[in-house]
């Protein structure tokens, strides 16, 4: 694969990925419904529908945007999917009709977008479609540069009886890139790559977007119970409103 696209790690990994992603975290959706105080909600990479359809089954008006036609169409394909609204479009720059009282983006999908003037892009096209108190959530890990050795690992991701899963990374310090791939190794299908590039953010990093698109933080919590975000929290979750006048 020469050029690296946004769709590609959805189109790819689409068939694995409820396998690999199965687990279902209350706590994330619980927080998101209260967040958004019973408005319009929009998901940044909805994907699957991993946190969308339960969302919907709360009774949270949800629409979506995702780069990767296979992975929305695995969502259509669940009992309740196809009612969910979902635009096709790298979510930097997406058009969409209206305002929400939540706009949010989780799993590190906000790090898809793989330079700085992409993520900035994506702060301003939010802040264009919040309502007045309306607030952008934001989750992604904290960078680690000192777990790479001669900025690469590998890593095991996970072991079932006749394969295994690894993450192979390559680390650009520089540009706050990661260049990955998780490999697969089954007994029976032999080897599968799928491939995802990351640019990784500071909290600072992404503080600054916000103030750069007339937002600011209001919350960081280092997961989803709301605990507060600490040195040695592995996870950021910022939740962004408007700047108060």
């Amino acid at each position: 694969m020469d050029v690296y696209k946004e769709s590609d790690y959805g189109e790819k990994i689409a068939d694995i990925y409820d396998d690999l992603y199965h687990h279902y975290n209350r706590d994330l959706t619980d927080t998101l419904q209260e967040l958004s105080n019973n408005g319009r909600v929009l998901e940044l990479g909805i994907g699957t529908g991993r946190i969308a359809l339960p969302l919907a089954r709360k009774g949270v008006e949800i629409f979506g945007i995702d780069a990767s036609p296979s992975m929305v169409a695995k969502m259509k394909a669940k009992p309740d999917g196809d009612a969910i609204p979902v635009k096709i479009a790298n979510f930097a720059d997406f058009d969409i009709e209206g305002t929400f009282s939540l706009i949010f983006v989780v799993f590190n999908t906000f790090l898809a977008l793989t330079s700085q003037n992409e993520q900035i892009k994506c702060f301003q096209n939010v802040a264009n479609h919040l309502t007045e108190n309306g607030v952008f959530a934001v989750e992604v890990f904290y960078p680690e540069p000192k777990r790479f050795n001669n900025n690469q690992n590998v890593s095991t991701v996970q072991i079932s009886g006749d394969s295994v899963m690894l993450d192979v990374c390559i680390h650009d310090p520089v540009n706050q890139h990661l260049n990955v791939r998780h490999v697969v190794l089954n007994e029976g299908k032999g080897i599968t790559f799928y491939p995802v590039q990351l640019r990784y953010v500071w909290p600072s990093e992404l503080d600054l977007m916000a103030n750069l698109a007339g937002l600011h933080l209001k919350h960081r919590w280092s997961n989803w119970k709301k605990e507060p975000f600490l040195s040695d929290s592995k996870n950021f979750i910022s939740i962004y409103g408007r700047k108060e006048t």
